[in-house]
């Protein structure tokens, strides 16, 4: 099988030769600069020229395409270009402002984190602030430059699966925007505003979708956003709250990416197995990246009861097996994930979340041997 055949043999839960793999389709299955750098040298891939920078908040880059061979790696990513208007930028003290208008402030030598959002400080939100907030325009011009020829270049030239990422949707911007304990209380004590509010992003994504998939849709398989639901104990809000609040605006984004034939990939970390019956109902046909240390997601009650229906993309635990353990430690997990949901198809194999600095670049070769070498079964 050819890369895009098998990746999109698995997601139509039918077997391939092989396990589908993936590094760096996203900005949540990715690596970090650091153990990026370190791999590089484990690898005796020489360490220039850089790296491409995926995302300076979250610290990452676009993996070595030399690593991404050696490691039989099935996707390539395909990101939106920076608005001409208003393009992220530094600040003096350091900190990132975001084309929302959100600084993303860092300590010391840890990722950046959402700082005081625009609509942080309004002790009585209304529709009229809405109105007075500089929005991002989904036709800047700069977005979609040399996105149809980077499209095509990937999807002609190469076989592997073209991952199209848009950016994050209304509850990580909404959060951004108003900060996280206003956005999960203005879903209760103001609902006209925080609906609003998702309203806004919302329409703001979608007309960004669309335009880019007019543009490059062809060479598109398929499009992925991030929008967190869960924590390491339970969802973040009630799945009666999901319904009311969140799941409309996403059945509009579903069905934007469906509208153009393409397949849907959403991320959202931690413990979301009660929401799974709502995203299979939306039409979305992967999930990652499968928190196994998160509460209630075991992999084996996820295939038993959702396998069926929904693809699961991720599993290989990084908050203790990758950065603890030994190279024996991970070939193991690796052999669990792929036993617990491989049959059948319908699974991806990639870390939980971005590898980070401290996991051990015999981890990460030993995470990909195996799944190559196992993953065939």
């Amino acid at each position: 099988m050819t890369h895009r055949e098998r990746v999109l043999t698995a997601l139509k839960h039918q077997k391939p030769d092989r396990v589908p793999l993936d590094l760096g389709s996203q900005n949540s299955s990715t690596i970090t600069a650091g153990a990026h750098q370190r791999l590089r040298a484990h690898l005796g891939i020489p360490p220039d020229p850089p790296p491409i920078v995926g995302s300076r908040w979250l610290s990452t880059v676009i993996p070595d395409e030399t690593i991404l061979r050696r490691f039989g790696v099935d996707f390539r990513p395909l990101f939106l270009g920076r608005p001409d208007a208003r393009p992220e930028r530094e600040l003096p003290d350091g900190s990132l402002l975001s084309e929302w208008g959100v600084p993303f402030v860092r300590h010391g030598e840890s990722h950046y984190f959402p700082g005081e959002g625009p609509l942080c400080h309004l002790d009585e939100p209304g529709i009229e602030n809405l109105g007075a907030h500089c929005w991002p325009d989904p036709a800047d011009p700069g977005r979609y430059r040399g996105l149809r020829e980077r499209a095509e270049g990937l999807h002609e030239n190469t076989d592997y699966a073209v991952v199209l990422n848009p950016g994050a949707g209304p509850v990580h911007v909404g959060q951004w925007l108003r900060g996280f304990g206003e956005w999960l209380t203005d879903l209760l004590v103001n609902p006209t505003f925080s609906e609003a509010l998702a309203d806004r992003i919302t329409d703001i994504w979608v007309e960004i979708v669309h335009r880019a998939l007019q543009e490059a849709g062809e060479y598109v398989d398929i499009v992925c956003w991030g929008d967190d639901l869960g924590t390491q104990r339970g969802p973040q809000i009630s799945p009666e709250l999901y319904r009311r609040m969140i799941k409309p605006r996403q059945k509009r984004m579903v069905e934007a990416i469906k509208r153009h034939g393409k397949l849907v990939l959403y991320h959202t970390c931690g413990s979301v197995a009660d929401f799974l019956p709502d995203f299979i109902e939306l039409g979305i046909d992967a999930v990652n990246p499968v928190q196994v240390s998160a509460a209630g997601m075991d992999t084996q009650r996820l295939k038993r009861e959702f396998g069926r229906d929904i693809t699961f993309w991720g599993a290989v635990d990084t908050q203790t097996v990758l950065p603890r353990g030994t190279p024996v430690d991970v070939r193991s997990e690796v052999r669990r994930r792929i036993d617990d949901l491989a049959p059948g198809g319908g699974y991806v194999l990639c870390a939980v979340h971005n590898i980070q600095p401290e996991v051990p670049p015999e981890n990460i070769v030993a995470m990909y041997e195996a799944a190559l070498e196992y993953g065939k079964g």
